[in-house]
């Protein structure tokens, strides 16, 4: 998930320390935060795990609340879930690839 935060609220969070980002992380428990400025603008590149995309609103409102972020959310799959979704790749294949 990619949260982007404008100019006008970072400054104000950062003029309060960030003191919201830890409470969110430590709920949030991301496998990995990464924290860089991209087109100019503070951003933040957390790998998280969801079961479900239900869980997408627990993620990113508070971000959202906290500091008027826009979010990105990619889903992405480990090695073991692309061996499982080999069948449905096989089908989409045989449907609407080229035909030789």
């Amino acid at each position: 998930m990619k949260v982007t935060i404008p100019t006008e609220a970072g400054n104000a969070a950062a003029e309060g320390g960030f003191s919201q980002m830890p409470q969110i992380l430590a709920e949030q428990k991301p496998e990995a935060a990464y924290f860089v400025a991209e087109n100019g603008k503070r951003t933040a590149m957390l790998f998280i795990h969801m079961d479900d995309p239900s869980q997408l609103p627990a993620f990113a409102e508070p971000w959202f609340l906290a500091f008027n972020a826009d979010i990105e959310a990619t889903p992405a799959m480990v090695a073991d879930d692309l061996a499982k979704a080999g069948p449905a790749i096989e089908e989409a294949v045989k449907k609407y690839g080229k035909k030789k």
